[in-house]
């Protein structure tokens, strides 16, 4: 029921400070803005899904619950999204594998430059069912406008995206059997710890617990994102020019691929760049 991931969410206390540096990085202008409940937010949509910069603004709901989750870095990888082309049957299966769903709720938001209009049904999982990973699943009416280009280097799309847990049995059971996504790699090794690979539409929830980490056995955490990239060096480039801090550009564990970490310019988010140079299986 599952067909992809809709959006990842990041939390934030200045909103265009987080644009410069997301605009930065992605090479991409935000293709939506708009502002609900005391929350201001940019959205940048890519090949295959969006990333949603939230901040508060003024007084609200929304503004009091950001303030108050916000660290002192003053930004998070807050919640996932995942796409489903029927909320009716999604919320049935959460209610049935006990993630306790909220009702579902249908939203409208308004881009503030163009009037253009998106809507949605959404419900969300309780946040203690899902290992403490904030999930929401959403039935999207329409497509989102994919952001704009400012430069031949930008970044294609989402590869993975990284859940930190303790716990890799209780997490798989919760990603494969409970929300039905594909369990496609599972491998342990002693200097990089249990990973898992979940399929997710055309990207990867990769589940990991390294070795050595210490936290709660009970709670997951969202962790950080690697990005796809056409050409890995001209990126690198780009943003060495943009004085963000990259490594250099190194083989990546799976064959075919050449990964970068980023240092910086990213809001604090451990942040990986990965160009695949053949076809997968």
């Amino acid at each position: 029921m599952i067909t992809g991931l809709d959006h990842v969410v990041i939390l934030l206390d200045d909103l265009e400070a987080g644009i410069a540096t997301y605009q930065t990085l992605f090479a991409r202008k935000p293709s939506w803005r708009s502002t609900s409940e005391g929350a201001e937010l940019a959205i940048f949509t890519l090949a295959n899904m969006s990333v949603e910069l939230m901040a508060p603004h003024g007084d609200g709901t929304a503004a009091t619950r950001i303030r108050a989750v916000l660290p002192e870095s003053g930004a998070t990888l807050a919640s996932i999204c995942f796409a489903t082309s029927d909320i009716a049957k999604m919320h049935r299966r959460l209610d049935r594998v006990a993630l306790k769903p909220d009702p579902v709720t249908e939203v409208e938001s308004r881009d503030r430059n163009t009037g253009a209009v998106l809507s949605w049904k959404r419900t969300r999982a309780a946040t203690d069912h899902t290992r403490g990973v904030r999930q929401f699943f959403l039935e999207l009416n329409g497509e989102r406008e994919v952001s704009t280009s400012t430069a031949e280097t930008p970044i294609v799309g989402l590869d993975h995206i990284v859940v930190s847990t303790q716990d890799p049995e209780r997490a798989a059971a919760l990603y494969g059997a409970r929300l039905g996504l594909d369990l496609a790699l599972d491998r342990s090794n002693p200097d990089w710890g249990h990973l898992m690979f979940f399929r997710c539409g055309d990207l990867i929830v990769e589940v990991v617990k390294r070795p050595h980490d210490q936290g709660d056995v009970n709670r997951d955490q969202l962790w950080g994102m690697t990005w796809r990239v056409a050409d890995i060096d001209a990126v690198r480039e780009r943003l060495l020019a943009a004085h963000v801090t990259v490594s250099e550009v190194r083989n990546g564990r799976k064959p075919g691929t050449r990964v970068a970490s980023l240092k910086d310019g990213t809001l604090g988010i451990p942040t990986l760049l990965i160009e695949r140079t053949e076809r997968e299986g």
